[in-house]
């Protein structure tokens, strides 16, 4: 297995996280609790990613839905978090056996492969209306300015009544049964020779562009992903500052990217 990632910002500035093992790629994307608690994000995601690092090397062949499940847990009671007053974090994992690849997905980050992209987009389902709200004032050229962010909070309120629920999206907060209704696939090391895991800050301005052909990014180097990062935040900077074109929460979201070879 080979492993190229980038990121930016860097993590000490991020809420994205990317962790790698000798079997197993971990993407991260923290996001804060929808009320004030005292963890930061960045401690949650910190704090989740070594507890499922622990879990991996503990039990290199746990089932990865136990494994989230069992490091939400951990990680609940070791910042004293209860559900909806947490922060909390999208999920994606790939792991490798001698037989073949199980990936897992939780939340918008994604795992593209050569038989597809697996993501789960349940979140998208979650306060149509108040996302049209705001993105159509974005298209009428406002900008992130005050209303914007007002119109985030109410979006923020709606989804915080659909979080880790079934009429709503799952995602790693404080319940650990939010594990069970991650996107779990199987796939054979045979046909599988690159995986590029992404969180949805770098993949969607890359489908924007129309630069999300992964098999393309799949043979890129550290040092051409981070070029890639960049030019994505330049694009952002320059082309599209007001979000006219993406419609989005902000101007630069983190991004991630972690692109694995096999064999």
């Amino acid at each position: 297995m080979r492993v190229a990632t980038a990121m930016l910002p860097e993590a000490a500035s991020s809420q994205d996280r990317i962790l790698v093992t000798n079997t197993a790629v971990i993407v991260l994307d923290g996001a804060s609790a929808f009320v004030p608690v005292d963890v930061p994000t960045s401690t949650y995601v910190d704090t989740f990613g070594n507890s499922l690092i622990d879990g991996l090397a503990a039990k290199p062949q746990i089932p990865l839905a136990d494994l989230v499940a069992q490091s939400i847990k951990e990680t609940s009671s070791a910042l004293d978090l209860h559900p909806d007053a947490a922060p909390s974090s999208t999920v994606a994992i790939a792991r490798h056996d001698d037989e073949g690849l199980d990936l897992f997905v939780l939340g918008d980050s994604q795992i593209a492969t050569p038989h597809g992209v697996y993501v789960d987009t349940r979140i998208d389902g979650v306060a149509q209306e108040e996302r049209a709200r705001y993105r159509a004032r974005l298209a009428q050229g406002y900008g992130f300015d005050e209303t914007h962010r007002e119109l985030l909070r109410a979006l923020q309120a709606e989804q915080a009544r659909h979080r880790n629920a079934d009429d709503g999206f799952w995602i790693a907060e404080a319940a650990p049964n939010a594990a069970r209704h991650g996107l779990e696939v199987r796939m054979s090391l045979d046909t599988t020779p690159w995986l590029v895991l992404a969180t949805d800050g770098a993949y969607r301005p890359m489908r924007h562009l129309s630069l999300d052909v992964w098999a393309n990014v799949a043979k890129l180097s550290g040092v051409e992903l981070a070029s890639l990062m960049r030019d994505l935040d330049t694009w952002e900077d320059c082309e599209d500052p007001d979000g006219l074109t993406l419609p989005r929460a902000k101007r630069h979201d983190d991004k991630a990217l972690a692109v694995i070879r096999y064999g």
